[in-house]
């Protein structure tokens, strides 16, 4: 891998170098996560909802393989550095979901949660090699804390 190569993915898989924050950088990973999506949200350009998804489809099987190089480039599996999976996973919590502050910080704040805790399939998921496992546990993550914010916007509406 040449050296422009290794600092591209690099600078991809630690979300322009916030992975290498030194307190807490899967939280700062995903706090970027969470700008994305509200500048996406203030921004004229819309996805139909079918193109978004199948924009993230594609974005996470290219950060896949982002993050399996990034682990061989630190010598070090799921690396901490590495936050391109907080990034998706908020993206992926926030999918469908009213995405005003209120919302916003719900869902960082869920996300985080199952992103900690790990329940099953991410605890399984987080057992597996490569960039893929990297990606796959978050993504488990992101689902549990899509559905219990669709939860709780229902409640908060009736």
């Amino acid at each position: 891998m040449t050296r422009i190569s290794r600092l591209l993915v690099t600078f991809v898989a630690s979300g322009g170098f916030v992975g290498f924050i030194p307190l807490l950088p899967g939280t700062a990973g995903s706090l970027l996560g969470l700008l994305v999506i509200r500048i996406a949200a203030l921004s004229r350009w819309r996805l139909p909802s079918f193109e978004f998804l199948m924009l993230f489809v594609v974005a996470f099987i290219v950060s896949c393989g982002v993050a399996g190089s990034a682990e061989k480039i630190f010598a070090e599996p799921d690396c901490s550095a590495i936050v391109l999976d907080e990034i998706l996973g908020m993206i992926a919590t926030m999918l469908g979901n009213p995405t005003s502050w209120r919302w916003l910080i719900a869902g960082f704040m869920l996300f985080r949660l199952f992103d900690i805790i790990k329940p099953w399939p991410a605890s399984w998921f987080d057992r597996l090699h490569g960039g893929t496992g990297v990606m796959l546990d978050d993504l488990a993550a992101a689902c549990y804390a899509n559905i219990t914010l669709r939860v709780l916007w229902r409640i908060s509406r009736t």
